[in-house]
């Protein structure tokens, strides 16, 4: 047997499987609403095929009752530090809407990282990873720009994103991103700009973003999301909570449109001016995001003449999550 047959470790190369539960009570506390909900059930499949390919499959068996394809791509690692990935994949861009489900700190996202900067498309990234000296890692892509369900059509401008997050010393991150979309015949730029720094048991989080739609179409949208996360870890052998998570949250979105157009071919306002302030416990019964109990409390202000859409009003949150 030759030496490359000897050296092959056959455990490199299973597949891994991973899923993400996570089933919440809603209640609203000015319209008196509640209901429950699987807002998450995904499975993945992901693992190597050779030393320099690799691969991932998830699909979302129960978004809020749909059934949605999310990752499938392949990644090749032509050289050490460099990663091209082709396929449907979450857009390069903003901290927040990058986390995946079990990885949010709050039972609901936050407005960047759900009304205004999270998108899956297909299409294809490269990206370097710096690891000495000053690490960072540099990723830029290009997208057809019809989202996860309508891949058939024919684009003549493709959409593009690119993001650079820095770590210049432990804890700390600064990440800086772009993006374009043309979701009609019209260009929408965004940018963001967030930071992050754990010390010691703490997590403090910055993240702003600007919405510009070309030719004044549409006025500009400002967004920002500002959390801190306390981390309290219980010492007790026999204590059914591991960590107790004590959080707080302020998060604003202007007028925003996803690129939807009226009949006079005007884009339309999606998501209302709002702010919001939430507080929260998280409290984990195995590993931090392993098994994690999370209640939330969100408190909505609008400004007159603002519609609140109904999911968007003052509610107490409970879900539990769990991630194998």
């Amino acid at each position: 047997m030759g030496m490359d047959a000897q050296e092959v470790n056959w455990q490199d190369y299973l597949p891994e499987i991973h899923g993400t539960l996570r089933g919440k009570y809603e209640y609203q506390t000015a319209t008196g609403g509640q209901r429950f909900q699987v807002r998450t059930a995904r499975v993945s499949v992901s693992g190597n095929l050779l030393p320099i390919v690799s691969y991932k499959a998830e699909i979302d068996l129960c978004d809020e009752g749909q059934i949605k394809m999310l990752d499938a791509y392949a990644r090749v690692v032509p050289l050490e530090g460099f990663y091209i990935t082709i396929g449907q994949m979450r857009v390069p861009f903003t901290i927040d809407a990058h986390r995946s489900p079990h990885l949010q700190h709050f039972a609901n996202r936050s407005f960047i990282a759900k009304q205004m900067g999270s998108l899956r498309d297909a299409g294809a990234t490269l990206k370097y990873v710096h690891k000495n000296g000053f690490p960072f890692s540099l990723e830029a892509g290009l997208f057809s720009g019809s989202g996860l369900t309508e891949q058939k059509g024919w684009h003549k401008s493709l959409s593009y994103s690119a993001k650079l997050e820095l770590t210049p010393f432990k804890g700390y991150n600064l990440t800086l991103s772009t993006q374009r979309i043309r979701p009609t015949d019209r260009n929408i730029y965004m940018y963001d700009v967030g930071t992050y720094y754990n010390w010691n048991d703490w997590h403090f989080e910055v993240e702003t973003m600007y919405k510009e739609y070309v030719n004044s179409s549409f006025k500009s949208v400002w967004a920002v999301n500002a959390f801190v996360n306390y981390d309290w870890f219980v010492r007790k052998k026999k204590s059914l909570f591991k960590k107790v998570s004590l959080l707080a949250r302020f998060d604003y979105m202007g007028n925003n449109s996803d690129g939807t157009l009226d009949g006079q071919g005007e884009f339309l306002i999606t998501d209302y001016e709002r702010k919001r302030i939430t507080g929260g416990l998280t409290f984990s019964l195995g590993k931090p995001f392993q098994a994690d109990l999370r209640l939330n409390y969100e408190k909505y202000f609008y400004p007159e003449g603002s519609f609140a859409l109904e999911s968007e009003q003052d509610k107490l949150v409970v879900e539990m999550m769990v991630r194998f």
